[in-house]
């Protein structure tokens, strides 16, 4: 595990060199964004206790096997004091409905908790504004803080080996390709990221990357845009 702060508000925790879950601070303690893989709730906890505060709520930006991983773990410890956001999408893919045709790429595990919330986009959970960017997943989305105009942005983007959509193959990390869902929607969630000109991105397999216009842009000319 490695920890990266991210700019003032946001705490990058990494497990296995690969996966990464957020923890970002609110008055009341902290948003966890994502859970990693599992068995990752002991050490999610630690670090938001190391850090000063409680996680509050567990909000998620889909629902593959690598970011609700921990989350029945998690849930299970923190009881009726931690809230869970997920999309709803996603949500109802978990909960066993059939939303689109066809097999569904990437690791979807049966999970126990069921979210208190289901997102769908424009919502506000503390200082992170809610966005839609599917394609990676049917439900996917994304969380700008408001605060500085970092976006969490899950799955739509990875870095490493440097910034890339996932929606094509991808040599240095050629797993997040393989796991999305529509490429078509993936690329046009990438084109509405870059459009909302964040000061930094924040991915759910990778480094952080400040300033990112370009390469932003350059990413999304490589995956057809």
């Amino acid at each position: 595990m490695s920890l990266t702060p991210v700019g003032d508000n946001i705490i990058q925790i990494n497990r296995y060199r690969f996966v990464n879950a957020f923890l970002v601070r609110e008055e009341d303690g902290f948003t966890l964004v994502d859970t990693t893989v599992g068995r990752g709730a002991d050490v999610l906890l630690q670090t938001a206790r190391d850090a000063g505060a409680e996680i509050r709520r567990i909000a998620l930006t889909h629902g593959h096997g690598d970011h609700v991983g921990s989350l029945d773990a998690l849930k299970a410890t923190l009881g009726d004091s931690v809230e869970v956001l997920m999309p709803d999408i996603d949500a109802r893919i978990h909960a066993g409905e059939k939303v689109v045709d066809g097999k569904l790429p990437g690791s979807w595990p049966k999970l126990k908790t069921t979210p208190d919330v289901r997102l769908t986009g424009g919502e506000r959970i503390g200082s992170l504004e809610v966005v839609p960017t599917p394609g990676h997943t049917p439900g996917h989305v994304s969380f700008l803080d408001t605060r500085d105009r970092t976006i969490i942005v899950g799955d739509v983007f990875t870095s490493i080996g440097g910034l890339a959509v996932s929606n094509h193959f991808y040599l240095r990390f050629p797993l997040a390709a393989m796991a999305t869902w529509d490429k078509a929607k993936d690329l046009e969630s990438a084109k509405k990221l870059r459009e909302l000109d964040p000061a930094r991105l924040v991915v759910g397999h990778g480094g952080p990357v400040s300033h990112p216009r370009a390469a932003m842009d350059k990413a999304i000319s490589s995956a057809g845009g």
